[in-house]
């Protein structure tokens, strides 16, 4: 268990911003930063962080908090986890107190793949770098490849030894089970036998967007042709090789300062960019690229630049990647080497310099790029050239700005040397087209579900809106936002006339907000019946009662991850209005940063409005049932309790 001293480190050391930035682009708002979610595919950003509250909140999925949550959430972390990630990150020693036996039995299941995976990392390592076949198989090849010691521990690069058991014998050795060496892969197991998946190859660890070890690439050294050259970590709990870019753990910060993300084939491609100080590179790993692995690119940057050899499968198989990347609203450019080189070699062979220079010379805009290959492959050929100028426009029409794809259509006809007409034409039949799909696979969908829904016959309703709950919340918000601030509040009391008949008379309370509100909660015997929010009220209280105000930071500490995010949510509503620059349209949104005193009150009559439902309700069930001795006391109380509930009704200018 990690000591409470080391939590209060990281919390006081770790800035939200600093380490949000890691995984996604963030851009200055106001005392805010803005960027896109990381939870939800979106295009226009809904995602907040406050430096100054040390809080983030994500509109799009609703989930906030602090920044332990953030790596929790974001990285599927325990909150030890995320503790020890921040640590490292921010060279804090971690003090851990002794274990118990039950809380060792609690360790994840994914948590045991990912130790197993940084076991396999280190042993791996320690075959390259101090055994001599190892010295002489492995690290020879690297050095043959141009790589310094430096860049082979940078990148963790290992050797697993030409041997069928030896990895496998030295994890079971050290206590790790043969079911978790099998589910990453590591371990191939058949029937009474096992042996290593990964024999005679050099190694290269994938790592996640926050550094720990999901899966292993491995490349075969000797020619054997029933051998793949390359063979990857099969699929498991921690690895999904469709979601994951190699090298983004080593490139990201690169890719957010330089604004552009380089996307190569392979490791190697990576890894000598890098050396080379071209570090804002990543590879698909020899897999076609996906919609998630743009994504992850696209909270860093909106820019992306190809980066391929000459070879002519590679060209085609690159032109489809381009499309998913247009679809996602980034902007593309490619750059080819010269015949013969791709970015391993080419990086090898020159200096960093002289490789930032034809970068930047070669990069064409992708437009540029399609139709000079278009026209090379249709020559002379009308219709060759017909077809692939329609492929052109197909790809401009999934890029979702419209403006864009104007100047785009306009560029087309020029190199094309086809009318701008009739390639618009084309464009709003080919975007007809999408859209006719689109609905038609919508209507199916709908379809299917109405079909789904008459079959299941255990389908309940949506849930209605509990007003209390909702009175509940807004009473948290008014604590969390105003319950230091003193105030004079325009109150009623309730009491009795000479002929015993309910009354409210007005009167003046000057109290804090949070002393107003728990006084007049006690007096109604009032207890919040949601769980969250109850055990908020609680928490809240005993901080203003102890401290005076609630400083945010410090605050969401002490909660619940479900709690924490009720109190972002609370902290940041106001935000999501900045956001999306609603003052741009004339939509002018009324500033609820200060204290309307009349709103607590009315707050609270509202519930207890409910509250005589609620008693009322539960009088004429008594009746009902015949559970009620003194049937006139009863019938007292109700009628007491409907004259004091139209009482609060006229005070809240309401019609019952």
């Amino acid at each position: 268990m990690i000591s409470k001293n080391t939590i209060e480190k990281v919390f006081d050391t770790a800035r939200v911003e600093e380490v949000i930035g890691d995984f996604i682009q963030l851009k200055k708002s106001g005392a805010n930063f803005k960027g896109l979610s990381p939870f939800t595919d979106e295009r226009s950003p809904s995602f907040m962080v406050s430096p100054v509250k040390q809080i983030w909140k994500d509109f799009s999925s609703g989930k906030g908090g602090n920044v332990v949550s953030f790596v929790m959430e974001h990285e599927h972390l325990t909150y030890p986890e995320a503790i020890k990630y921040l640590a490292k990150k921010y060279g804090i020693e971690i003090e851990e107190t002794q274990q118990s036996s039950e809380e060792k039995k609690k360790a994840s299941e994914r948590e045991s793949l990912f130790l197993v995976s940084e076991f396999a990392r280190d042993y791996f390592q320690q075959q390259l770098l101090e055994t001599p076949s190892g010295k002489a198989i492995g690290l020879s090849y690297f050095k043959e490849r141009g790589f310094t010691d430096d860049t082979i521990k940078k990148f963790e690069l290992g050797y697993a030894q030409d041997e069928w058991e030896n990895f496998t014998k030295a994890a079971l050795k050290k206590g790790y089970q043969l079911s978790f060496l099998e589910k990453t892969g590591l371990t191939i197991v058949k029937q009474e036998k096992q042996f290593d998946r990964f024999k005679g190859r050099v190694m290269f660890p994938i790592h996640s967007i926050s550094g720990r070890v999901l899966g292993f690439g491995g490349r075969i050294l000797k020619t054997d042709k029933k051998a793949a050259k390359y063979l990857n970590s099969p699929e498991s709990d921690i690895y999904n090789k469709s979601k994951i870019l190699y090298g983004l753990y080593f490139a990201k910060q690169s890719i957010a300062k330089e604004d552009n993300c380089y996307l190569v084939e392979g490791y190697t491609d990576v890894i000598q960019m890098a050396q080379k100080g071209v570090e804002n590179v990543v590879s698909s790993s020899g897999t076609a690229l996906t919609s998630d692995q743009i994504r992850l690119i696209n909270r860093l940057t909106k820019n992306i630049t190809v980066l391929f050899d000459g070879d002519d499968a590679g060209l085609r198989a690159s032109l489809r990647g381009i499309d998913l990347i247009l679809e996602q609203g980034m902007n593309v450019k490619v750059c080819t080497f010269p015949e013969g080189e791709d970015p391993d070699s080419f990086a090898r062979e020159n200096n960093p310099v002289e490789i930032r220079a034809y970068l930047e010379e070669n990069a064409q805009d992708f437009i540029q790029f399609k139709a000079s290959l278009l026209v090379s492959e249709a020559k002379n050929d009308p219709v060759k050239k017909a077809e692939l100028t329609r492929d052109m426009v197909m790809s401009i029409a999934k890029i979702p700005n419209a403006i864009q794809q104007e100047i785009y259509i306009k560029e087309c006809a020029h190199i094309m040397q086809v009318s701008e007409e009739v390639l618009f034409s084309t464009l709003a039949q080919i975007k007809a087209k999408n859209e006719r799909d689109t609905k038609k696979q919508q209507r199916k969908e709908q379809k299917a579900f109405e079909v789904h829904k008459k079959e299941d016959q255990t389908t309940e309703a949506l849930p209605k809106i509990n007003p209390k709950e909702v009175l509940e919340h807004k009473i948290i918000s008014l604590l969390i936002k105003h319950g230091h601030e003193d105030s004079l509040f325009l109150d009623v009391e309730i009491d009795l006339d000479e002929d015993e008949q309910v009354v409210m008379n007005e009167i003046k309370i000057e109290a804090k907000v949070y002393e107003k509100i728990f006084k007049d909660l006690q007096d109604d015997e009032t207890d919040f019946s949601h769980p969250v929010f109850k055990s908020l009220k609680e928490k809240i209280e005993k901080e203003l009662a102890s401290t005076g105000q609630i400083q945010p930071q410090k605050f969401i500490q002490q909660l619940t991850p479900e709690e924490a995010e009720v109190v972002t949510h609370i902290l940041m509503e106001d935000e999501k209005y900045k956001l999306h620059r609603w003052e741009d349209v004339n939509i002018i949104v009324t500033d609820k940063s200060k204290l309307d005193p009349g709103e607590v009150v009315q707050t609270i009559l509202n519930l207890r409005r409910l509250l005589i439902h609620e008693r009322v309700d539960a009088f004429n069930k008594e009746i009902k049932e015949g559970n009620v001795e003194e049937i006139q006391a009863v019938l007292k109380d109700i009628m007491d309790y409907k004259k004091l509930e139209v009482l609060i009704a006229k005070r809240l200018s309401r019609v019952t």
